[in-house]
């Protein structure tokens, strides 16, 4: 009767270790309020945190407890251990198993949920084409305006894009492998000779942030940035109209 009990208690926390974090990763995605990479990032990062800090907490405190409650009180004194049955010794090792794969499930669910979120460009999003080349970017709109910045002189528009609207980076490179990195918006993707690759990101609030290289592209690699402005769309529109008068 005790076996089939232990067995029972087994087969439910593996059903629940592995069922419950998809579902509520599935859930979260839900109640997120549409996508958005920069802010599925910081969730997930924020979870992976107090993952670390609960279960570090929990080790520490049954650590300190175990050397404090199983210390040596006299000279030469030996411990005991007590006799486990066999099925209480496979459910020591087996539910604090299932326990913690259940976070490392939720925390994967969660991961698979930000990726599909980084794959799926939004229908209306702004398309800008990116080149890469030793050492600069190069952005292209779809009206033909075509944008640079000198990081040295710290001249030039680079990308500028719209807040509140989804924009997609169209990326390739002329020559080796480069990396377009946006610390603010959380998002990073290759640029390779022949391919087209993509990223996107979704700005909240207008102002100014940069965009580096990520990979080790040759002695100017540390200057390959560019800055990225984000205004509300309607200086957007007059910015590209601007643009494309003065044959930019």
């Amino acid at each position: 009767m005790r076996k089939t009990s232990m067995k029972r208690v087994v087969s439910v926390v593996a059903v629940l270790s592995i069922g419950l974090p998809v579902l509520l990763a599935h859930a979260g995605a839900q109640q997120g309020g549409g996508p958005d990479p920069a802010a599925s990032w910081n969730h997930l990062w924020r979870d992976v945190l107090i993952d670390l800090f609960v279960i570090g907490s929990v080790f520490l405190a049954a650590g300190l407890y175990w050397v404090y409650r199983y210390r040596a009180t006299r000279s030469g004194q030996l411990g005991d251990a007590p006799k486990l049955t066999k099925m209480a010794a496979v459910a020591f090792a087996v539910i604090p198993a299932f326990l913690f794969m259940a976070d490392d499930f939720y925390l994967a669910a969660k991961g698979w949920t930000v990726w599909n979120e980084y794959r799926n460009v939004p229908r209306d999003a702004v398309e800008v084409k990116v080149t890469g080349s030793m050492w600069s970017w190069m952005f292209e709109y779809d009206n033909g305006v075509v944008t640079t910045f000198d990081p040295d002189s710290k001249t030039g528009d680079g990308l500028v894009v719209p807040v509140g609207k989804a924009v997609v980076l169209r990326m390739t490179s002329t020559d080796v492998v480069h990396s377009f990195f946006l610390p603010e918006y959380r998002v990073k993707e290759d640029l390779m000779p022949g391919r087209v690759t993509y990223l996107w990101f979704k700005p909240k609030a207008a102002g100014e942030t940069i965009a580096t290289c990520a990979e080790y592209c040759g002695n100017r690699h540390s200057f390959m940035w560019a800055k990225v402005k984000a205004v509300p769309p309607a200086e957007f529109e007059t910015w590209l109209a601007d643009m494309k008068r003065k044959g930019a």
